[in-house]
């Protein structure tokens, strides 16, 4: 077991869907009442979570960096703690359901309550070193994954939605799967092609789960070194598919694919620019193919 950490930086977005200023407050009183020295830091702006813990590979830096907010804010804190110090000197994270999906949260924790966890993380702290992939156009980091076709598409449609929190992923959701054409695509993994022909669905990760409510790959691992790829094709229909994809019980149906690889190459084969994304953030450009390699067990996480 990993001792317990005696000093804790906690970054808190207040853009974060569910976060207000007294609930980083009690996060920090929790902490702190574990015994350990307590930082908060609130972020001002895009890109200052990533700052924040980019600096913390500095010597006599926390032990421990806590992020309160959601996916997005778990990240940057991702990506910062990446780059700050090479694999064996790395400062965990611990990640606290305060955003509108909590995706990483559920991976980790499952539906246990956020103080059950900071309870659990630093009483009985137990560090596993998850997978990252690695987009080579890039060059960007992926916690919980990637995807293209209709989840892609829906955050395309969400910049259009002016509701706010699961609210606005909803709408967007059904506005994007009403217009939602299926692309010609091929996926390839590890070499082999899995899947080429029309294509409503790519998810490549990581993560079970993406949007808080998806499990899109339902057998992944975060630490085997490999990355789950699932690709649907038009077999279903697409009400019955997004139904099916709410517990993942979508794998093994008609026209769904199911691989495992170290590399993945997600194409569109027509030449028309293919909409993706990975943790959320969609890509700028013209590009019709992209390829993730897995980074295995590159970043290490609090957990039961």
């Amino acid at each position: 077991m990993t001792p317990s950490p005696k000093s804790v930086l906690v970054v808190a977005n207040p853009a974060a869907g569910t976060n207000t200023p007294e609930m980083s407050e009690a996060v920090v009183r929790r902490i702190a009442g574990v015994g350990a020295a307590v930082e908060l830091a609130v972020t001002e702006r895009p890109g200052h979570a990533h700052e924040l813990a980019l600096a913390v590979g500095e010597r006599g830096g926390p032990a421990l960096v806590v992020s309160v907010g959601g996916d997005g804010t778990a990240h940057d804190l991702m990506t910062g703690l990446y780059e700050s110090a090479p694999p064996e000197r790395r400062v965990p994270l611990l990640v606290l359901p305060f955003g509108t999906g909590n995706s990483f949260y559920r991976e980790i924790w499952s539906d246990r309550p956020w103080q059950e966890a900071v309870e659990s993380a630093l009483s009985r702290p137990r560090v596993r070193r998850v997978d990252l992939a690695r987009v080579a156009e890039t060059d960007g980091l992926a916690l919980l994954g990637a995807s293209s076709g209709l989840a892609a598409q829906t955050l395309v449609t969400a910049r259009t939605v002016t509701d706010t929190g699961r609210a606005r992923y909803e709408e967007a959701l059904a506005r994007a799967a009403e217009a939602f054409r299926p692309y010609p695509g091929r996926v390839t993994v590890d070499g082999e092609v899995v899947h080429a022909g029309p294509t409503v669905s790519v998810g490549v990760g990581g993560g079970r789960h993406r949007g808080g409510r998806f499990m899109l790959l339902p057998r992944s691992v975060l630490d085997d070194g490999l990355l789950d790829v699932c690709v649907a094709g038009t077999a279903l229909p697409l009400p019955e598919l997004l139904r099916l994809c709410r517990d993942g019980s979508h794998v093994g149906g008609p026209g769904v694919v199911y691989a495992r690889g170290r590399r993945v190459v997600v194409e569109r084969t027509d030449g028309e620019p293919l909409v993706f994304e990975y943790d959320g953030d969609l890509l700028p450009g013209a590009a019709a193919r992209y390829t993730l390699d897995v980074d295995p067990h590159a970043l290490p996480v609090l957990a039961p």
